[in-house]
């Protein structure tokens, strides 16, 4: 059976974005061209792909197994074709990453702008999740993730700062009023501003100094969760509602403008930087490869 590659992205193009005109739109393509393409699809193998609705466009179960097997394979096609990128001057396209909101605030940063100067012909498309997600499977050419997460068979690159730390802080009049503890244990006499995983767990603040390691489940009168919920902790700890734990890079602003103080310094956990990782079994596309060497050479 003959079917046209280009139905086939189309299909995934919807799928992956919930909808005809959102697909269309990321592609650069008429919606209406797009609709078509589906249903020539459809048509062609005898089965419904999508179910549409006038609020969304799903994957029917037929839908999602096609899914599932197509889009590996359309990436591979895709990297392929890319070969021919090294015969240019420069690399061109697009390279899709998946990152966790940490990673887009405190590494990206003072990447993003240098290698956008110095690779003009590529487009770096950045989607911002700290949910566990199958690359492969949702089209992204690589994520960032650390190490206690990455996917196995996986080539794992180090970008950005090789060792970071997990710091406690909060506003002076909070630890006026509450008094500054001087080991973790009496943190659970504190408001501690909690965060919790995408799964509902919560995420254990931990602590070491001098062999000594103490894991502490914090309880206070606010629990977000981490990633976008991270600012709402960081800004209720400003306003004096109780300790904050996160990443120093991301508290070392308010702490040295005053805002939030230092709870526990000696105590703060450090733990290895982030890594850039991408599939090992496929071809490198022209625009990963860029930004790989680019992230060794910075």
């Amino acid at each position: 059976m003959k079917v046209d590659l280009g139905d086939l992205d189309a299909f995934v193009a919807v799928a992956r974005a919930g909808g005809f005109r959102d697909a269309a739109r990321a592609a650069g393509v008429s919606a209406s061209g797009i609709s078509e393409a589906v249903r020539r699809l459809e048509a062609r193998l005898g089965v419904r792909l999508l179910n549409r609705s006038t609020r969304s466009v799903v994957p029917t179960e037929a839908g999602r197994s096609l899914l599932d097997r197509l889009a590996p394979a359309l990436n591979e096609v895709q990297s392929a074709l890319d070969v021919v990128n090294a015969f240019r001057d420069r690399p061109t396209g697009t390279l899709r990453l998946n990152v966790p909101l940490a990673a887009s605030r405190l590494v990206l940063p003072s990447l993003v702008p240098r290698f956008l100067a110095a690779y003009p012909d590529i487009v770096l498309d950045v989607a911002v999740e700290d949910s566990f997600v199958d690359m492969l499977a949702a089209g992204f050419d690589a994520g960032i993730r650390y190490e206690e997460r990455l996917e196995q068979d996986m080539i794992a690159v180090p970008i950005g700062p090789r060792v970071q730390r997990f710091a406690a802080a909060a506003s002076p009049a909070y630890l006026d009023r509450a008094g500054r503890p001087a080991h973790p244990r009496e943190l659970l006499r504190h408001a501690c501003l909690a965060g919790y995983f995408a799964g509902g767990t919560a995420m254990p603040w931990e602590f070491t100094r001098d062999g000594e390691t103490v894991r502490v489940d914090p309880q206070g009168p606010l629990r977000v969760r981490l990633g976008a919920g991270a600012d709402l902790a960081v800004n209720a700890a400003v306003a004096g509602a109780g300790i904050v734990y996160l990443f120093e890079d991301w508290l070392r602003p308010y702490i040295a403008r005053g805002e939030l103080e230092p709870v526990l310094a000696p105590w703060w956990l450090s733990f290895s930087g982030p890594f850039l990782y991408y599939p090992g079994r496929r071809l490198v596309p022209a625009p990963l490869r860029a930004f790989i060497d680019f992230i060794r050479g910075a």
